[in-house]
């Protein structure tokens, strides 16, 4: 193209190349649109605070309809004005330039809603001109006269921005990536999607800046924070994010696809399509904390935090967070669906504790009544048989128990004439009920049980037996039980305690008597008034503190939750719509087919509309076609992802000779030399507080961490030490191995102990073709 001529050619007389004056241009246009986005962004803030302090004066009027005009409109400034302070920073990224569309129909963001150019658009020369200019950024913003200054990156008119190819270009001919840091545009990287095209813009050629905006994006160094792609974007990421919402939108991808950030992206985008439907919450299950930590802010740099919440699947239910790890062995048990046969034995065999009475006594029509221990073991399996759950039976026990003391009494033959008999009835009930003793029985002999109660119950070997017999063997008995007498929790026990809470139920508390705002009694409004209601504000974090369902569930790293975890989840979207991220060939869980099943139960009959994400953006071909080797052993036939760069460095072997320690250390730090972000260390789980020390005192840089943790993350380098002890540790070994090996983006080294055999070339054996 003569535009890609010009800029590489000639030089200035300073000595400054052509190449570096256009850019300089090209920078200087978007600084001069950026600066009056920011000025048009400054009314709209003005706008947003004129707004609150007007709705605050309106609460002066003391008025019930003042008060609520006022919660209602603070509310609704309140957002608007938090959401223009966050998106203030960076928020400008993206241009399209268009040829002229079809038609000359325009969207309410002022922009055409044409796909397609329109016929004569293209003149037979092989020119044209642009017709069309829009900015991409976080937010929509509008001039005065509300013609678009910014596109919303959700909009429909921002499609093309990230849907267009040179295969299928549309009306888009050049697309470009703004760089910005506040105010300042720093830099400019342009995509040519007709580069066959000669095409002016206000009677100039086009200009072409950069070598591309995707490969500058990931050339960048890594931090221990995921940023947005929202810049980069690709045509198969983004028919994923846009997807309807509606039933379950399933999606599959290789390392480096870019599933994780596709699953935040659409949860950003579904918010900004229907606010309304999405306003019971969204919610992001990740597999651990750190990937929790590591995804956290790229909501807010998207415009959307207050209706999402992402959850480490350890930390699903409120009081309890998993802290601790289970061996691969126990966690198959814990996690599987035998499991839950189990958990309903114990929730009912924990009301046959060791102080349980035996014995019930009364007194009633001036003579003693008793039930001795056969009959109340009847009235308790009686109780039992239903299928509601266990302390929500407490009502019906307690009516049997009545119903064999009126029996033992005699009293029910005393009256032939009904409306006596009940009323005798009736009466007697009351009485006994209001028996301290009867009372204090009811308490030992059918407790409220907790579901923490129930699991330190099963700490007892010899209870778990009885209660998992024909269930679990001896062994699986003796694990289970002994893990749940540590300090602490597993992510696998957080199932297990939400499924307990499912057996158990929860009997219904008495409400709380709202408390009277201080100053409402100090005016005496409260007497001249109804008591005042919350606010819409309040109400909403109420809600959001209160919520267990939510209105959309995305599944991040889905391959590897167990069927107890599938169970958890799905309760928290039984009315949802789903999005399903993951990849088998990364599952940890050693019985994938278990855990379909209790996926499929989860999410019920729902349509399923699939994608699969083939690209792989964060490992170099180097990389990749290591880490395919492992690929091919942990499951013959898949296919690997296509890198789409390559460095010319090749992974790196080293073996310990003396000390892992050193080694280990040795090569982080010459990694850290070489790459200007982040380094991870990747060890078999029972290593990861010993790694830690081996890279104690290397700086922030540097993590240290177990093979189950590195899920979803990634490094500028990785030291991935022993591949064979990785593989070893459980079923599903050689395919956290392929996860281990796929976490970098620029250089890899594979540390071999005498376990791994590794050859004259230190490579290990499992990495060997």
């Amino acid at each position: 193209m003569a535009a890609q001529v010009q800029q590489d050619s000639a030089h200035g007389p300073a000595g400054k190349s052509a190449h570096d004056s256009l850019r300089d241009r090209e920078v200087g246009v978007e600084q001069e649109h950026l600066d009056r986005v920011y000025r048009r962004l400054e009314e709209k803030i003005h706008e947003a605070e004129f707004l609150m302090n007007d709705a605050a004066k309106r609460g002066h009027v003391g008025t019930p309809g003042a008060l609520a005009e006022r919660d209602a409109q603070v509310y609704r400034a309140g957002v608007h004005l938090n959401r223009l302070n966050n998106e203030y920073e960076d928020f400008l990224f993206g241009r399209i330039d268009l040829l002229l569309g079809k038609d000359g129909k325009k969207g309410p963001d002022g922009a055409y809603t044409a796909i397609e150019p329109a016929e004569g658009a293209v003149r037979p020369d092989n020119t044209a001109d642009i017709a069309e200019t829009l900015h991409i950024g976080r937010i929509g913003v509008l001039d005065e006269d509300f013609a678009p200054l910014v596109i919303d990156w959700r909009a429909p008119a921002a499609a093309p921005f990230y849907r267009s190819t040179p295969v299928d270009p549309g009306r888009v001919v050049r697309r470009r990536v703004i760089r910005s840091k506040g105010r300042k545009v720093l830099g400019v990287e342009d995509d040519l999607m007709r580069p066959e095209l000669h095409a002016n813009l206000e009677g100039r050629e086009l200009p072409v800046i950069g070598d591309g905006a995707l490969m500058a994006a990931l050339s960048q160094a890594r931090t221990h924070t995921m940023r947005d792609i929202v810049a980069s974007i690709q045509a198969e990421q983004d028919m994923v994010i846009r997807a309807p919402a509606a039933s379950v939108t399933y999606v599959e991808g290789g390392p480096g696809t870019g599933k994780t950030a596709v699953a935040l992206h659409r949860a950003a985008y579904l918010l900004y399509q229907d606010r309304r439907r999405y306003a019971g919450g969204i919610l992001i299950v990740s597999p651990t904390p750190l990937l929790v930590a590591y995804t956290e802010g790229v909501l807010p740099s998207l415009g959307e935090e207050g209706q999402v919440a992402i959850r480490a699947i350890g930390s699903l239910v409120d009081g309890a967070e998993a802290t601790l790890y289970d061996s691969p062995s126990t966690a198959r048990v814990k996690g599987s669906y035998r499991m839950l046969k189990t958990l309903r034995k114990a929730a009912r065999g924990a009301l046959e504790s060791n102080g349980s009475p035996t014995r019930l006594r009364v007194v009633a029509f001036g003579r003693r009544i008793e039930l001795e221990a056969a009959e109340l073991e009847r009235i308790r399996r009686t109780a039992l048989g239903g299928t509601a759950p266990v302390n929500l039976l407490r009502p019906r026990a307690r009516k049997l128990l009545l119903d064999a003391l009126w029996a033992r009494s005699g009293a029910a033959g005393r009256h032939s004439d009904p409306e006596l008999a009940a009323e005798l009835r009736s009466s007697f009930d009351e009485d006994i009920v209001c028996e301290d003793s009867f009372i204090a029985f009811l308490d030992a002999w059918w407790p409220e049980l907790t579901p923490r109660g129930v699991l330190d119950a099963m700490a007892d070997e010899r209870r778990l037996g009885r209660w998992a017999r024909r269930v679990l063997n001896p062994g699986e008995v003796r694990r289970v039980a002994r893990s749940l007498r540590r300090d602490g929790l597993t992510v696998h026990d957080v199932a297990m305690l939400d499924e307990l809470q499912a057996v158990l139920g929860a009997p219904p508390r008495p409400k709380k008597k709202r408390e009277l705002d201080p100053l409402d009694q100090l005016t005496g409004l409260e007497e001249l008034m109804p008591v005042r209601e919350e606010s819409q504000w309040e109400r909403a974090e109420r809600l959001a503190q209160e919520r267990t369902e939510y209105a959309h569930v995305i599944v991040d790293e889905a391959q590897d939750l167990t069927p107890m975890q599938w169970r958890m989840v799905g309760r928290r979207g039984r009315h949802a719509t789903w999005t399903v991220v993951g990849d088998p060939a990364q599952s940890s869980w050693s019985d994938p087919d278990e855990a379909a099943e209790a996926r499929d139960e989860a999410l019920g009959t729902r349509p399923r509309r699939r994608f699969t994400l083939t690209v792989n953006y964060r490992n170099p071909s180097e990389i990749a076609d290591l880490a395919a080797k492992v690929l091919a052993l942990a499951m013959p036939g898949s296919e690997a992802p296509s890198a789409v760069r390559s460095t010319g460095v090749e992974p790196r072997f080293a073996v310990v000779r003396e000390s892992q320690a050193e080694a280990v250390r040795e090569e982080a730090e010459r990694l850290l030399g070489l790459v200007d972000g982040t380094v991870g260390v990747v060890v078999a789980m029972n290593r990861r507080e010993e790694a830690a020390r081996w890279v104690a005192g290397l700086g922030d840089r540097v993590v240290a961490l177990g093979s189950l943790e590195a899920k979803g993350l990634e490094y500028d380098a990785t030291v991935v030490v022993s591949p064979a002890e990785i593989a070893d540790e459980s079923p599903a070994g050689l395919r956290v191995l392929y996860v281990a090996l796929t976490r970098a983006t620029q250089q890899l080294t594979v540390v071999s102990t005498e376990r791994d055999e590794p050859d004259a070339a230190r490579v290990p054996d499992l990495l060997r073709d």
